[in-house]
């Protein structure tokens, strides 16, 4: 098998070089001709983005302790680098050993976000392996996709030979003894298809057939052949605690987007919001054991040499042995390592927790409370009132923060334009709370910055059957946040930022898509679409372009609501949570009823089947 290495004459036309080099600290060295099974590991994003993502180095870390396989990774090669491999035909090749990747047994994309979708055509396409599965012959890799958005996996069906649907800790052990078996026994390509389909949580797209109906919805998702399953079931980790995890996790040499140690403390969430694919596909909720954390955290900061660690989590706050936790990580603050805790509910625990590992004058505090009025809060399940936020706010103000950043969505189901208008008034009844301490014990004027973005209905959340907008009534929502903005006392405090509203359409319909939308993915491609999740590279005209001569209606997939008796796309994945609790929830949105969380009363989502009948949360 031969390298690739890029000439020094190549490396001196491309931007950051090192994204394409490897040898980072960490990285896994083999003598691949010792390897029966070499597996590309792929994030179709930058390096810098890639390098971030902890999924990529929890497979990259299991999969590299088997003697038998050696796992390698390729990234979104940028612009500059796309073009120089295009004009010169160069295959794009592994970072550990400069291998092209086409000669890999397999491709496996980690599917991370819809708008890096085409970045996916562009692997295949620079790797030289052809973009659709039906065209692959023997010697291609069997290309299979992973991740979150692998639970709608119908609009990337063609391009795939096959998908795991759940967590990669289970089941991949499975798949390489079959494919060592089948290629031993001298076994088609399609003959490792057809078995692998029997394998818990794999999908074979190539082995079910879609019918329509006349309105163009889906008629009929069925089995080609019988012994093919009907229904794949989510694959899900229950022994976190004793689940493969990388001490030694690979330190790049740019800086990454998130350049630190991550310690996942737990999976799932309790909390139940009704906007949240990951609250709903993560469930249950596990955690992780304390004891196993802290041995964690010491080996991967002496491995890395990284500063800072970060806690990863939905819900960090609903982590039972967070103070212990922290107790111990506070020995290695003392040793100039920062600590990083996303998702913590404002309280008087967890900001006692952010003073001890915060610079309190440098850092701001993040709200999400979704939605301005209590009503919406009430419809996606939010589980915060005003009282809670403003008691929150008033603590941290007390505490001496005053930067807050608020976020919310727009477009949510049953909105009005008073909900919209709540947005700003919440965000200065904050600012009230904070002048109302004393002049002289305040440190100027708080800064309160409002973001939205707008919703998105996602598969398997009690939202999946709502409309959306169209990109001027986002727009227009937008708009009267800001003219409502202007009208508040504290308006000097208040700073207010949205999305634009190009990309969330396109987000939406990639997200409830079914598989004819894979053309107009094509097309776009073709057209140049690539790094669509970047500003500066997203160009919605092509893509309006593409629709358009692929016949595909974005209304359609977006603005029609769905009936909750319609098939949809991903109905032949089992999530864990069943669609009748789905329909319940969606029931009690419109109603406008809060649904408790996990741990005050079990719903029956279905998701305690996995715990013998009592999940964790409960």
């Amino acid at each position: 098998m031969k390298k690739l290495a890029l000439s020094d004459e190549i490396l001196l036309q491309i931007e950051k070089p090192a994204r394409y080099l490897g040898n980072e600290v960490n990285e896994v060295q083999k003598d691949p001709a010792q390897a029966e099974i070499r597996f590309c590991m792929c994030f179709p994003d930058v390096y810098e983005i890639g390098m971030s993502h902890l999924g990529l180095q929890i497979l990259y870390d299991m999969f590299n302790k088997r003697e038998d396989v050696y796992c390698e990774r390729v990234y979104s090669p940028w612009h500059d680098l796309h073009h120089i491999l295009k004009e010169q035909q160069i295959p794009l090749f592994t970072l550990e050993t400069q291998s092209p990747v086409k000669e890999m047994d397999f491709l496996g994309i980690t599917i991370q976000y819809e708008m890096c979708y085409t970045n996916i055509l562009q692997i295949l396409d620079l790797s030289q392996i052809p973009l659709f599965a039906s065209q692959r012959k023997e010697c291609d890799p069997i290309v299979i996709g992973g991740g979150p958005c692998a639970y709608n996996p119908e609009p990337l069906a063609d391009f795939f030979d096959l998908f795991y649907i759940g967590e990669g800790e289970t089941r991949y052990d499975d798949l390489f003894a079959l494919y060592k078996s089948v290629k031993k026994q001298g076994g088609s390509r399609q003959a490792f298809l057809r078995a692998a389909c029997k394998i818990p949580g794999i999908y074979v797209p190539s082995l079910y057939a879609v019918e329509y109906n006349e309105d163009g919805t889906i008629a009929s998702f069925l089995p080609k052949y019988e012994d093919v399953p009907a229904v794949v079931k989510k694959e899900v980790e229950m022994d976190l605690s004793h689940a493969s995890y990388p001490r030694k996790p690979l330190v790049p040499f740019l800086k990454v987007t998130q350049d630190r140690v991550v310690l996942e403390i737990q999976r799932g969430c309790i909390r139940g919001c009704r906007f949240c694919q990951a609250g709903m596909i993560y469930r249950p909720t596990r955690e992780r054991d304390v004891t196993m954390l802290k041995q964690c955290a010491e080996e991967m900061l002496t491995s890395s040499g990284q500063e800072e660690i970060s806690l990863s989590s939905l819900s960090s706050s609903d982590y039972s042995q967070l103070a212990e936790l922290m107790d111990y990580l506070m020995e290695f603050k003392e040793k100039g390592v920062n600590i990083s805790l996303p998702s913590l509910r404002i309280d008087a625990f967890s900001l006692d927790v952010m003073k001890k590992v915060q610079d309190v004058k440098k850092s701001s505090l993040t709200f999400a409370p979704e939605a301005g009025s209590q009503r919406l809060r009430d419809v996606i399940n939010k589980g915060l009132t005003e009282e809670v936020i403003l008691n929150g706010a008033s603590l941290a103000f007390e505490g001496g923060w005053q930067k807050v950043k608020l976020y919310f969505m727009l477009g949510l189901p049953t909105e009005t334009e008073e909900d919209q208008r709540e947005i700003p008034r919440l965000a200065d009844r904050i600012a009230r709370r904070y002048y109302e301490i004393p002049k002289d014990k305040r440190n100027g004027k708080c800064q309160i910055t409002i973001s939205t973005s707008f919703f998105i209905p996602k598969p398997f959340t009690p939202f999946q059957w709502a409309p959306m907008y169209g990109k001027s009534e986002y727009l227009a929502r937008a708009r009267t946040v800001n003219e409502e903005m202007k009208a508040q006392l504290n308006r000097k405090s208040l700073k207010y930022n949205w999305h634009e509203a190009d990309v969330t359409v396109l987000e939406g319909v990639f997200a409830r898509g079914d598989r004819r939308v894979g053309a107009v993915l094509q097309k776009a491609y073709e057209k140049g679409c690539m790094f669509d999740a970047w500003t500066e590279s997203f160009d919605n005209a092509k893509w309006m372009e593409a629709f358009e001569e692929c016949g595909v209606s974005i209304d359609f997939y977006n603005k029609r609501a769905r009936d909750t008796g319609e098939i949809l796309p991903w109905d032949f994945i089992d999530c864990g949570v069943s669609k009748d609790f789905l329909k319940r929830e969606w029931e009690r949105a419109l109603a406008g009823q809060v649904t408790p969380n996990c741990r005050m009363q079990c719903s029956g989502c279905g998701a305690a089947q996995y715990k013998g009948g009592v999940c964790l949360g409960h």
